[in-house]
């Protein structure tokens, strides 16, 4: 079933709620919340609008001012305080939140594992909880009630000299070695099945993603790599995995990498070029640094190789970056609704060169700085048996 999209002009109890969430986040003005206390009659309007795009912005998830399921989660998590509610693990149902990522921040400071630092509370945040409880004499069973609010109160930061989970990153990183044989990567061919993405000059996003992400699996298979597909060929009827079913996969697999493909596409026909993504909040201070690293990578292999506009590479929260335990980034390759971009796109031999600048990428992020190679200078048959 999909998800109901609510956006400028929508009215109802769901508007309410919207209202009610924006203003108790101080986005929206004082006594907004009795405003929109009628519910059959609030209103999504300018004002609301505007304030759901800044919020938007300020979380790093699209900005388009449409409230739809992860913009839903986002304001679900942001009225969330450290102590609001008991805090605990639950498989079937991570709960995630600020409350969460504070106590996550906490734990990192005093020098406790939580794995990345993202709001949700997961398998290693609770075994991170466990070690803090036993450490400070309380009963260690990986909740987060008043006896551990209490304790965390008392004490103060203790790791100095960096953020320790970007720390861990770029260990793990260290320790797996320049070799790509061994190494898992998971492709993310977005869109799928009914969901055929942006589609124009007779290219489809589903289409061109999936046929990407297969010549890059056959160059990455060829060093070496184990590298898996989160979709095939999808009926026309069958539904696309989701964001968050795309990151179990890869974080079942056990992946060092995951890559996501799509195209963009732009009201004006001027807007061209190649940007990536990766996991980070600038305003909570949490970032994937090797995410981010990775991102730089692709982003100069790409804009090298084929020419397409630098648009650099950028934060965001969205649900696949933010859910993968391994570094994982998305790349938007051009506009379909550029005319010089989708001609690029339909030329199998430019597809061929995306594919290579991706393994390039991939090599770099693993050699050391003292054998880096320069920005293009690496093809596929220097790193096959590698």
């Amino acid at each position: 079933m999909v998800a109901p999209l609510y956006r400028l002009g929508d009215e109802g109890p769901a508007v309410a709620e919207i209202r009610a969430r924006l203003a108790g986040l101080g986005l929206l003005p004082d006594g907004d919340e009795l405003r929109a206390s009628s519910f059959d009659r609030a209103i999504f309007d300018e004002a609301v609008d505007e304030a759901v795009r800044g919020f938007q912005q300020q979380r790093g998830a699209s900005v388009d001012g449409i409230v739809g399921p992860q913009t839903w989660r986002l304001l679900d998590d942001a009225h969330w305080r450290l102590g609001d509610r008991v805090l605990s693990y639950a498989p079937s149902h991570l709960l995630s939140g600020d409350d969460v990522l504070t106590l996550q921040q906490r734990l990192e400071g005093l020098g406790f594992d939580t794995g990345r630092t993202d709001g949700i509370f997961g398998q290693q945040t609770e075994r991170a909880l466990r070690e803090f409880q036993r450490n400070v004499g309380i009963l260690a069973d990986g909740t987060c009630g008043p006896a551990t609010f209490k304790a965390l109160a008392r004490l103060t930061r203790t790791v100095v000299g960096g953020v320790p989970s970007a720390l861990r990153e770029a260990e793990a990183i260290r320790r797996s070695g320049p070799r790509l044989a061994g190494k898992v990567v998971v492709l993310d061919p977005g869109h799928g099945g009914s969901d055929h993405g942006n589609a124009e000059h007779g290219l489809v996003e589903a289409e061109l993603a999936l046929d990407l992400a297969s010549r890059i699996e056959g160059r990455l298979t060829a060093t070496g790599v184990a590298a898996y597909l989160t979709r095939g060929r999808l009926g026309e009827h069958e539904a696309a995995p989701d964001d968050s079913a795309r990151a179990d996969t890869a974080n079942s697999l056990g992946a060092d990498l995951l890559v996501s493909l799509h195209v963009d596409t732009c009201p004006s026909a001027k807007a061209t070029g190649v940007a990536t993504y990766y996991y980070g909040h600038r305003d909570h201070g949490t970032r994937s640094m090797i995410g981010a690293r990775f991102a730089d990578l692709l982003q100069r292999e790409l804009s090298a190789r084929t020419e397409l506009l630098d648009c650099g590479s950028h934060e965001k929260t969205w649900d696949l970056l933010r859910r993968t335990r391994m570094p994982a980034v998305r790349l938007e390759l051009g506009y379909l609704s550029n005319p010089a971009d989708a001609a690029r796109l339909a030329e199998p031999g430019f597809r061929d060169v995306v594919a290579e600048a991706v393994v390039a990428a991939v090599q770099r992020l693993y050699l050391p700085p003292e054998e880096d190679a320069p920005t293009g200078s690496i093809r596929l048959p220097d790193l096959v048996g590698g």
